[in-house]
């Protein structure tokens, strides 16, 4: 406290010293005289508005901003208006400016050149560095690269209009440039443009890979966290990073409307898309939020994790009819989005009966439930494979989705949204791939040409809950996934990224139920919605009555792959 109080003593004694100097030297250029009174009463005017109106005498020199500079020219001014009609007229008004602006000019000057001294770099310059973005977060990152062992030696931006200028004498130039003046490689390259497209990514680090030992990027902005500094942000560029699509038309204000002051039950809420949905209706301020999940662990997990008063925890399956029933009753939901369902292929595969119950009776129990207790809204988690479905998992998907367009839905908006994989999921090739690349390899890929459409979790949950907004019932939603990845070519990139170059990758055969592609459609029948990212598929009708008798004869029956292609005849058991 002492050392503080010393500090603002030490400031307003500056103020004395460099108010007496200016005015006294300018007084004599214009005058060739001196008047005390003139000085002293210029002195005291600017330690009062010092002390009593700005407090700038508190501010500290050693961590000033543009805007301490602007404090400070503020106060000088003020006081220049207080004292300047005093002596208007008796003094030439030429004389106050000169002096102000000479004033100003000192001052400023000295706290950057303290500022300067105080936080000059103590680390030896030992290691090259490159920011790709002139941005806002660029800006960010070289501040906070000033006092490490990094040289920043470029920033590197698209835009044509900064190329040919400089940043704290750091030029901005064109990529094609950077190529032309490294001759070495550099350490590092950061990347550093949250709002980029996963497209532009790639481009850059395909481009630029091989000039730099290491790559990293900054999160997207949505995820940015403004409190802490943006170095301790940065990761190392991952498959995630170069495959990621942002879609452009996410209306977060819709979003916002659909869920804000609502009850949302999430059925299947420890899981990856689950748990998502359950972040994401915390972020959009839902009134009450009810967590299903039959899987202690994944329900104790997402509920520590939001640890919300308005968060309440429901432990059974939704096959437990009575269970589900009583919750439904209890919390009363507005909107019921229900992810819970078996989604890995091969397992379902082996596991059949358990596949049809738990993904089209568990889901019948939800949508009749919804019904009978009038939900708004009821949101379907469907798939990309339940379109033309080869495998037990994507029928199962199917039915779900059918019964869904056909039931008598009275009160109730019930939808469907249908989309490929989500990078990172539990049922993910690319976690996978990590564990095989960290064990040395091989990485198995079953063909080498699989194809998959992939999208980050958030995105795919926000266009979920944006499908919901939009839903008026019968619908069933598809997401653009964008382009489909080649899973081989997914494979040599998570190698490449890794540095572990001797990896090898091996085909292992196609699984009980794959298919070499997925499809998004079954016809050509899509519509347009008001969102680029959302397209509507036609519903298929089914007589609802007959839809019921046979999914009866589904659970009893011995054959159930004849009676899951009386149900879903598109259904082409791919048995491996």
């Amino acid at each position: 406290m002492n050392i503080n109080l010393d500090k603002r003593v030490l400031n307003l004694l500056v103020i004395i010293f460099l108010t007496f100097l200016t005015f006294t030297w300018t007084f004599w250029v214009f005058h060739k005289e001196i008047k005390v009174d003139v000085i002293l009463v210029v002195i005291l005017i600017r330690i009062f508005a010092s002390i009593l109106l700005f407090k700038d005498y508190s501010l500290s020199w050693s961590k000033a901003t543009q805007k301490t500079f602007i404090i400070k020219s503020f106060v000088y001014v003020g006081a220049f208006c207080i004292y300047m009609p005093f002596y208007h007229g008796e003094v030439r008004i030429a004389l106050f400016l000169s002096e102000l602006f000479f004033y100003l000019f000192i001052i400023n000057f000295s706290m950057y050149m303290y500022y300067l001294y105080i936080n000059r770099s103590k680390v030896k310059k030992s290691k090259s560095l490159v920011i790709y973005g002139a941005g806002r977060a660029g800006l960010k990152l070289e501040e906070e690269y000033r006092n490490s062992a990094y040289k920043i030696k470029y920033f590197v931006d698209d835009d044509k209009s900064l190329h040919k200028r400089s940043i704290d004498g750091i030029q901005i130039i064109a990529k094609k440039e950077l190529k032309e003046k490294i001759d070495d490689k550099y350490d590092l390259l950061i990347i550093a443009m949250p709002s980029a497209e996963q497209r532009r990514i790639n481009v850059i680090y395909e481009r630029l890979n091989s000039y730099f030992e290491d790559i990293r990027i900054l999160p997207s902005m949505d995820k940015i966290l403004d409190d802490k500094s943006f170095v301790s942000q940065l990761k190392n560029i991952g498959v995630e990073d170069l495959l990621a699509r942002h879609p452009k038309d996410l209306d977060k204000d819709v979003i916002s409307k659909f869920l804000k002051n609502k009850k949302v039950l999430v059925t299947g809420a420890g899981g990856s898309i689950g748990s998502e949905i359950s972040r994401q209706c915390l972020k959009y301020e839902v009134k009450e939020l009810t967590l299903l999940d039959h899987s202690e662990f994944n329900l104790y997990s997402i509920t520590e994790e939001l640890n919300a008063p308005m968060v309440k925890s429901v432990m059974h399956s939704v096959l437990n009819y009575k269970a589900l029933e009583k919750t439904i009753f209890t919390c009363k939901p507005d909107i019921i989005l229900h992810a819970a369902a078996y989604k890995h292929v091969p397992l379902v595969e082996e596991n059949i009966e358990e596949g049809i119950q738990n993904n089209v009776v568990g889901t019948k129990n939800c949508i009749d439930l919804a019904i009978k207790y009038n939900v708004t809204k009821f949101i379907l988690i469907s798939t990309d494979k339940a379109v033309r479905p080869t495998n037990v998992m994507g029928t199962t998907k199917r039915i779900c989705e059918l019964y869904a367009g056909n039931v008598d839905a009275k009160n109730t908006e019930i939808a469907s949204v249908r989309f490929g994989n989500v990078l990172g999921s539990s049922g993910s090739v690319i976690p996978k791939f990590k564990d095989q690349i960290e064990r040395g390899g091989p990485v198995t890929v079953t063909h080498p040409d699989i194809t998959r459409y992939f999208m980050l979790i958030p995105e795919a949950c926000e266009l979920v809950l944006q499908t919901g907004a939009i839903a008026k019932g019968k619908e069933i939603f598809i997401l653009d996934m964008g382009e489909p990845i080649k899973i081989v070519d997914l494979a040599h990139k998570m190698i490449e990224l890794s540095g572990k170059k001797d990896i090898q990758v091996e085909f292992s055969g196609l699984r009980p139920g794959e298919k070499l592609y997925e499809e998004l459609l079954i016809n050509d029948s899509d519509e347009k919605t008001q969102y680029e990212s959302i397209t509507v598929a036609r519903n298929t009708d089914y007589n609802i009555d007959d839809l019921n008798e046979d999914i009866k004869e589904l659970l009893t029956c011995k054959d159930k792959l004849t009676q899951l292609k009386k149900i879903v005849p598109e259904f082409d058991h791919n048995k491996g």
